[in-house]
């Protein structure tokens, strides 16, 4: 790993914590085709900044966070938005709240305690973060195109949902079994 703590990849991630603001204010004032196209670019720049990243031998220890808390607070921000509107259902965005502050509690408590664990998302979680996603950009698409699929939003919010009790869950496991010696840490 290349511990240069600034690099391109950190760079475009601390890019998009910048649009974060930017997307909020776009759906808040009802400008949610502008705000799909912000939505759109930081998902770009997701991929741009890991394919540089890994291409180029470019991680950093900052990256390996910085990367996943600008994902996590575009799309947290993005939900309570979205929930607040009442384009999204208020329980999935507390469940989908609950998981991401039970996640990064966890963390934190098991730093606390002397636990180092790479910050490695679990498979589930990658589908969660993709059923994430596709929920947004299609409640987007739909507001702002005037798009209209709700068999597929509702089949999407159920995939999130569920993505996101299993992968909650499975951060739990992962971390009974650091804590009781069963899995490696560092």
């Amino acid at each position: 790993m290349n511990w240069q703590p600034v690099n391109l990849p950190n760079f475009i991630s601390m890019g998009r914590l910048f649009l974060v603001p930017v997307a909020v204010w776009l759906l808040a004032d009802d400008r949610a085709q502008a705000g799909f196209w912000v939505f759109v670019a930081a998902g770009i720049s997701d991929a741009v900044d890991g394919f540089i990243a890994r291409r180029f031998n470019a991680r950093t220890p900052i990256g390996a966070l910085l990367d996943p808390i600008a994902d996590k607070t575009l799309l947290v921000s993005v939900y309570v938005t979205l929930g607040i509107e009442g384009h999204l259902p208020v329980w999935l965005v507390i469940l989908v709240v609950s998981r991401d502050l039970l996640i990064v509690g966890g963390f934190l408590l098991l730093r606390a305690v002397s636990y180092v664990m790479r910050p490695q998302p679990l498979a589930i979680s990658k589908l969660n973060t993709v059923c994430q996603i596709a929920l947004v950009a299609a409640v987007l698409a739909q507001r702002g195109f005037a798009l209209t699929f709700p068999m597929i939003e509702q089949g999407l919010i159920l995939a999130a949902a569920a993505t996101t009790l299993l992968s909650g869950a499975g951060y739990v496991v992962r971390w009974t079994r650091a804590l009781a010696g069963l899995e490696q840490t560092s």
